[in-house]
């Protein structure tokens, strides 16, 4: 496994949900994949995944992997393409953004998914996502990251991607514009709950997340 340099997250480092969607995806077997990142997966450098371990050419563990109990609960509930829009526009992230270069969320990237979860007024996230030409799993886990993370970043409250469970129900079509929802749980000390979901642009449930973000 390798993460292209493309698919930074932080500057230097994969993008979490990318790199956890090309880990899960290694990991293969049925049903989700919970995988915790134990520090910034490298980029353009060959992991192997052993037992559950993905690690670097040093021994060094990138992440833990681990089959993760079926999803309780709803859904995030999804909303409008139009409304989805309006929230976009007003996404924090493009005026204060901790990794403008991030190839998900980052507002300097012309060739990233360009997703700026921006809130609704119950709290929630929402943003379009035009599904690029290449789409596989670890494009969807990436799309189901920022989104939640966004529900609780702030100005002067960088959070970082810990640990993330996605279930992909389909692969949209390239060229599609659908829509991605994000909800905070529970938020502790320094980490926040949070889920994510993905839905067609027929409103057909794609995938879902939760994830636990940690703040740095």
């Amino acid at each position: 496994m390798i993460i292209e340099a493309r698919f930074n997250g932080p500057l230097g480092s994969g993008n979490g949900g990318w790199s956890a969607g090309v880990f899960a995806a290694a990991h293969g077997g049925q049903g989700p994949v919970e995988v915790t990142l134990r520090r910034p997966p490298p980029l353009d450098t060959p992991l192997a995944l052993v037992d559950g371990e993905v690690r670097d050419p040093a021994g060094e563990v990138v992440a833990l992997l681990r089959p993760a109990e079926e999803f309780g609960g709803s859904p995030v509930p999804p909303v409008d393409l139009s409304t989805a829009r309006a929230a976009s526009a007003a996404y924090p992230g493009l005026v204060n953004h901790p990794f403008p270069g991030c190839y998900v969320c980052g507002p300097d990237r012309a060739d990233g998914l360009r997703i700026f979860p921006g809130r609704l007024p119950d709290g929630r996230t929402a943003a379009p996502v035009r599904i690029p030409r290449q789409v596989g799993v670890a494009t969807l886990w990436a799309a189901l990251d920022c989104p939640g993370g966004w529900v609780v970043i702030g100005a002067g409250r960088t959070y970082v991607l810990g640990r993330i469970t996605a279930r992909i129900e389909a692969l949209p079509r390239p060229g599609d514009e659908c829509v991605v929802t994000g909800a905070a749980f529970a938020v502790e000390g320094r980490k926040a709950q949070v889920g994510t979901s993905l839905y067609a642009p027929d409103g057909a449930l794609l995938g879902r997340a939760r994830a636990t973000w940690i703040a740095v």
